[in-house]
């Protein structure tokens, strides 16, 4: 199921657009401030964002702006959907790293299109990046065996699903864990390798010899 964050601090709308999205078949969490919305990104590692701009504590600009500085949300898709509708505010969420910007009110069907083409988008962009490496030239088999990674037993697990081009989700039925814990281990793994997100830890294992796709891809056994 695609998993959806919506951030919003107006509550009839967060309730409306959450159910309505529920209906839709997504699985929906919802926050009611910029802060909630990183919290919860980190939590429950969704597919998609939506988010206000005009909202207390932490606004949807400055949300969108520290999202895209996190190892793991610079790829993440994020719509704003917003009050805020001329085209300076417009141009200034482009500009912070918005994928799209939707004015209220707004055609739900709209919305809808706008959620599958960003999904969509993102699909693409990582099994076009796992297909380039997959036909680059391969590193010499020697530098392979050299390889030492500092990751635990389940972050090694994670790592060799990642590099296959997985999804939380699909880690998480393979290796019977959540999508949140599968986040939890992939913010670390990117953390110990100083790599901002999954496409660069796909790139990373190719270049240090780790086999695409291969179940026996070199791993570390120092902790």
């Amino acid at each position: 199921m695609k998993r959806i964050l919506v951030v919003d601090d107006d509550a009839t709308i967060l309730m409306t657009l959450s159910r309505y999205l529920r209906k839709q078949g997504y699985q929906v969490y919802s926050g009611a401030s910029g802060a909630e919305g990183l919290v919860l990104f980190q939590q429950e590692s969704p597919d998609v964002i939506i988010s206000d701009v005009m909202m207390p504590e932490m606004d949807g600009l400055e949300f969108c702006r520290r999202l895209r500085q996190q190892r793991g949300g610079q790829l993440i898709p994020f719509i704003f959907l917003s009050a805020k509708g001329e085209l300076d505010d417009r141009v200034h969420g482009y500009e912070l790293g918005a994928d799209d910007y939707i004015t209220k009110p707004f055609e739900p069907r709209e919305l809808l299109a706008k959620i599958e083409a960003q999904i969509e988008r993102s699909r693409r962009t990582q099994a076009e990046l796992l297909r380039m490496i997959q036909q680059s030239p391969p590193p010499p088999p020697a530098k392979k065996e050299e390889v030492k990674l500092p990751l635990t037993p389940a972050e090694e697990r994670v790592f060799r699903e990642v590099i296959r081009g997985a999804t939380n989700k699909q880690i998480g039925e393979a290796l019977y864990i959540s999508p949140r814990t599968v986040q939890t281990h992939l913010t670390s793994i990117l953390g110990k390798l100083n790599l901002e997100n999954r496409s660069q830890l796909i790139r990373f294992a190719f270049e240090q010899g780790f086999t695409v796709g291969d179940p026996e891809s070199p791993a570390s056994d120092s902790h």
